[in-house]
């Protein structure tokens, strides 16, 4: 976290903290046609209640928020989480123990509505789901982004550090990468079986949900596309990144090495 994030995640994590949680779990009449989708690990089951108490402060709230976790943590809950459990916001458990259950498990229990996912070390900001479902109504063929990266390559073809995958000058819509930290809706009924493939995900992309729904999406000839009116990014909350996939897959340049397994075996073409 940097330094001048922590003033802000501080003022908003006590603003969240204080709030009723009887009220937040109540719907208001107008939830939006989405489910929105989580996952976790043991070390920010503590915080996790602000990321989810900042998406039931949502002006429109979804109609549900599943949060996945792996089944060795049915007896961990803590009751910041259980107290906001209701008709909106449930936990339900998975055999999984990777963060693509964010997804994979909320595709086949909610088929027919569009499913956003998110991360569990961040606090949304009041604006983020709304204009992902509005693009969402314009563009319901596209998964909806508001943070996109781009994968380049180098002169002669080859993939470039995943630090480098940056959008400077990119228009080709198939390089765009939707990054799942700041909330990427995928429309119903847009991936095939072996979405759910779980042997040949872990064995391709093991860490990197992102890059396996990415390259599923690319074989399908299904684009992303950025939200409109894309809000500020979200607030980091402190503490949430002791243990994180950052270290192997940004620091150690593993997301390169994962997609270059995924484009090799399903033969894709940027």
């Amino acid at each position: 976290m940097k330094l001048k994030e922590i003033p802000v995640s501080i003022y908003h994590s006590l603003r969240l903290k204080a709030l009723n949680a009887g009220e937040l779990k109540k719907g208001k009449g107008n939830e939006l046609p989405v489910i929105v989708s989580l996952t976790s690990i043991p070390s920010r089951l503590s915080t996790l209640h602000l990321t989810i108490r900042s998406i039931l402060c949502q002006p429109q709230k979804p109609i549900k928020i599943v949060l996945w976790l792996n089944d060795g943590l049915k007896s961990e809950i803590p009751k910041s989480l259980e107290k906001l459990v209701g008709t909106i916001f449930e936990i339900r458990f998975s055999p999984l123990n990777c963060s693509h259950r964010k997804l994979i498990y909320s595709l086949q229990e909610f088929p027919d509505l569009p499913i956003i996912t998110c991360d569990d070390d961040c606090i949304y900001r009041k604006n983020w789901l709304l204009p992902l479902y509005r693009t969402y109504l314009q563009n319901p063929k596209r998964i909806i982004a508001h943070r996109l990266r781009c994968i380049q390559f180098s002169e002669i073809g080859k993939t470039l550090p995943y630090k480098e995958w940056n959008c400077n000058g990119t228009k080709n819509p198939r390089a765009f990468l939707p990054i799942g930290a700041e909330g990427v809706l995928y429309p119903p009924h847009i991936f095939p079986e072996i979405v759910w493939d779980e042997s040949l995900f872990l064995k391709l992309a093991p860490n990197a949900d992102d890059l396996w729904f990415k390259a599923i999406s690319l074989r399908e000839n299904i684009l992303p596309h950025q939200s409109e009116n894309t809000p500020v990014g979200a607030i980091p909350i402190m503490g949430t990144q002791k243990v994180s996939l950052k270290k192997t897959n940004i620091d150690e340049d593993q997301n390169r090495v994962q997609w270059e397994n995924l484009a090799l075996y399903f033969d894709l073409k940027i």
